[in-house]
């Protein structure tokens, strides 16, 4: 995998897309659609919609590309919002959540007077399928059989879960972290680049990262995954909380910290978390949506008999239902940044929500 430099907008795609021959072409369709989907969706983006090439990830004789979209503003004081899906290949829902966000939101670019003014106050980066040769090769790891869900410097402070918490046993098991010694894999990298441009010195900033998998409800997972005590700005993850329900009460999302469940070795969102709160006085917070994918088994057995139905919606209704039923999570998510100034709470306040954050979701473990 190598880095590269970006391209001109708007010839990224054509220059990728001429790199690929019939068969490659061909078997992109019948194995990875969603990058062929992509590209044809950023090829089509209005101005002001820049795409470049991060990384590329070598597959046989593939050399499939890590995508980063930008839109919004480039000014240095406004928050930032990531959107980051596939970084398990298997779990492709969450690279269709983040591409139907996207279609949908540059389609309202385009006459949305609301959308337009947005875009002046807060900066959209999207990474929509970070393990692009995961998805491929319909696995969970990525090519070198590295789980990049476990693949950060940091190791849990208590006994992990066996296996599912993160294991150096071989590539051929699941949840493998790589080697400490080969650092963090490219995919990862590629990430860790962006986050380090973009976030110090914001103001605000936040990241959604969209898996599935777990649970039969849908679930906003936050730091930590390593320890079980909570994390520097849990009082602000509250307040972010209090105004969602406040404004939609009919929400099914079930917040909790990930350490709730269990914890996890090598977490990337735990590692960002404690780098960008090391190097700059805003407030990161990082959220994982977690689809509960046992709803869409239970409804559908069959989907057992299949690797992909153990997470993703196979039934066409279904799958069309989860893609809409995530449209307003991510648009609050962008007006809440936006106006983060309205609700983010001050010292004084922080100190009051970290309390009622730590009675609500810690009580159990003090």
């Amino acid at each position: 995998m190598t880095e590269l430099k970006a391209l001109t907008p708007h010839a990224v795609i054509p220059a990728e897309q001429a790199r690929r021959d019939k068969g490659q072409k061909r078997r992109l369709r019948s194995f990875l659609p969603e990058l062929i989907q992509l590209e044809r969706l950023l090829a089509e983006a209005p101005e002001g919609v820049s795409s470049s090439v991060l990384s590329r990830v070598n597959v046989r004789d593939l050399e499939l590309p890590v995508y980063r979209v930008d839109l919004g503003t480039d000014r240095k004081d406004v928050p930032v919002v990531m959107l980051i899906g596939g970084v398990h290949g298997l779990e492709r829902i969450g690279t269709q959540v983040v591409m139907a966000w996207l279609s949908s939101f540059l389609a309202r670019l385009a006459w949305d007077d609301s959308v337009q003014a947005l875009l002046e106050r807060v900066h959209i980066t999207l990474l929509p399928m970070l393990n692009p040769g995961g998805m491929y090769l319909n696995q969970r790891s990525n090519p070198n059989g590295v789980d990049l869900m476990r693949n950060a410097p940091i190791t849990a402070q208590d006994r992990s879960a066996f296996l599912l918490g993160g294991q150096r046993l071989s590539p051929r098991l699941p949840w493998y972290t790589g080697d400490p010694e080969q650092g963090m894999e490219a995919e990862n990298l590629a990430l860790e680049s962006v986050i380090r441009e973009l976030l110090p010195g914001r103001p605000f900033s936040l990241a959604l990262d969209c898996h599935s998998g777990f649970g039969w409800q849908d679930q906003i997972w936050f730091p930590y995954a390593y320890r079980r005590r909570p994390m520097r700005r849990i009082g602000s993850v509250m307040a972010l909380k209090l105004i969602w329900e406040q404004a939609y009460p009919n929400h099914t999302y079930r917040f909790e910290p990930q350490s709730a469940h269990y914890l996890t070795h090598g977490d990337l969102w735990d590692y960002f978390y404690k780098q960008v709160n090391r190097t700059s006085d805003g407030v990161f917070l990082p959220l994982t949506l977690e689809m509960g994918s046992w709803r869409w088994i239970r409804k559908r057995p069959r989907q057992l008999f299949r690797l992909e139905g153990f997470f993703n919606p196979l039934v066409p209704h279904r799958h069309q239902r989860v893609l809409r039923s995530h449209m307003p999570w991510i648009d609050f998510l962008l007006n809440a940044a936006a106006s983060h100034e309205n609700w983010l709470p001050g010292a004084d306040e922080e100190s009051m929500l970290r309390e009622a954050a730590i009675m609500h979701w810690y009580r159990d473990s003090r």
